[in-house]
């Protein structure tokens, strides 16, 4: 009788369990749906999105490219004197102005030759000196002196007037050579690096130079256009130069703001492009020579454009689309299409209006007429020197 009892009361436990389970099926899963049939069917829910509104406003069209900086001056110093270097009066990497003395040549030999020419014109003036004492001494014999006395005597003055002429020439050609021992900078700019030293004998003839010189104030970038937007560069001239930004390759950084100067004489037509030259103040020495860059032609600006985020530009198979949201807040699917676009914001062309509220994200889970919740996205226009394409 005792080892029953266990047994018995987990009967009695068991038959409590299933009796409980059996009331809450009857009862209480019948409340849960009578509420629910109360309650009627279930509405959908909102799909949650960001919108943000198409804006009127004017647009600035780039275009861009990939260029190389120039100086706008490069001088390749040469010396124009043989002879043996003395002095080296410049630093690599040196702003020198034009006129300063960059390297001393051995000058004696040259001084030489210029003492020599001003000897000769001395020896020759006090030689002409005489003749025209010979000349008067002549004349004033008058009848006593022959006619081709006195005609000698001034064709010897004559060639001793050319001579000195000639005296005047040699020296100032010795003079001249004599200068060309002080090498001096042609041009104001930056100094590379030297291709001799003190000691080194350099010759007039060789292609080897001392330094080589590139003005950088103001400095010079060529870069290059698809020939299709040359009549818009042209028609852009015709009211001022246009505005020209420099920026690192990446295009992160912005370096120099310039002008464009140039419009090369002849298309390129292996590569369909035409080059171009834009001339920056380059005061800061952002840009140097020989340095790649990316570029920003400002080719013309669009009036009371329609622009959007570039999120709200949707694409299919039917081409380019865009999604709304109405007064009721159901959204409205629209054809659009897309003339420019830079990063961040395209310019629509056809199909939205400004001030349409377009959905700029969530718009995988949106079809046309759904009601959706809004939650406002940034929509303010993209900086002007950002990339730009054209569709």
């Amino acid at each position: 009788m005792k080892k029953s009892r266990p047994i018995l009361w987990i009967l009695i436990i068991a038959a409590v369990a299933s009796a409980g389970y059996y009331g809450w099926q009857k009862y209480g899963h019948s409340a849960g749906k009578t509420q629910t049939a109360e309650k009627g069917p279930s509405r959908p829910s909102a799909v949650p999105v960001s919108v943000a509104p198409a804006q009127k406003v004017d647009f600035p069209v780039y275009l861009t490219g990939l260029g190389t900086v120039q100086g706008f001056n490069t001088v390749q110093v040469r010396t124009r004197v043989d002879g043996q270097i003395n002095k080296l009066a410049f630093k690599e990497g040196q702003i020198v102005q034009q006129g300063e003395l960059l390297v001393s040549i051995d000058p004696r030999p040259y001084q030489a030759t210029l003492d020599q020419a001003k000897a000769k014109k001395a020896q020759d003036e006090a030689s002409l000196a005489n003749a025209n004492l010979e000349l008067q001494r002549a004349m004033k014999l008058g009848e006593f002196a022959t006619a081709q006395r006195v005609d000698t005597q001034r064709s010897t003055v004559a060639q001793l007037t050319a001579q000195i002429a000639a005296d005047d020439a040699a020296i100032s050609n010795a003079q001249t050579q004599l200068d060309y021992t002080q090498v001096k900078a042609p041009i104001t700019g930056v100094a590379g690096l030297r291709q001799v030293d003190v000691g080194n004998i350099v010759n007039a003839s060789t292609q080897t130079g001392i330094v080589t010189i590139s003005q950088v104030e103001p400095i010079a970038v060529i870069f290059t256009a698809p020939e299709d937007q040359l009549p818009y560069i042209s028609e852009g001239q015709k009211t001022g130069a246009l505005k020209v930004i420099a920026f690192t390759t990446d295009g992160k950084k912005t370096l120099a703001e310039g002008k464009l100067a140039v419009i090369n004489n002849q298309v390129d037509t292996a590569s369909g492009t035409v080059r171009l030259k834009a001339v920056f103040d380059n005061k800061d020495h952002a840009l140097w020579p020989g340095q790649s860059v990316s570029t920003r032609l400002l080719v013309r600006t669009l009036k009371d454009a329609t622009v959007v985020p570039d999120d709200a530009v949707q694409h299919s198979t039917n081409g380019l689309y865009a999604y709304t949201v109405n007064q009721d807040n159901k959204a409205e699917m629209h054809k659009i299409k897309v003339s420019y676009a830079i990063d961040g914001h395209s310019v629509i062309e056809e199909g939205l209006s400004p001030g349409q509220q377009v959905i700029t994200g969530g718009q995988f889970k949106v079809q046309p007429g759904s009601l959706v919740s809004t939650a406002v996205a940034s929509s303010n226009p993209a900086p002007a020197q950002n990339k730009v394409r054209q569709e």
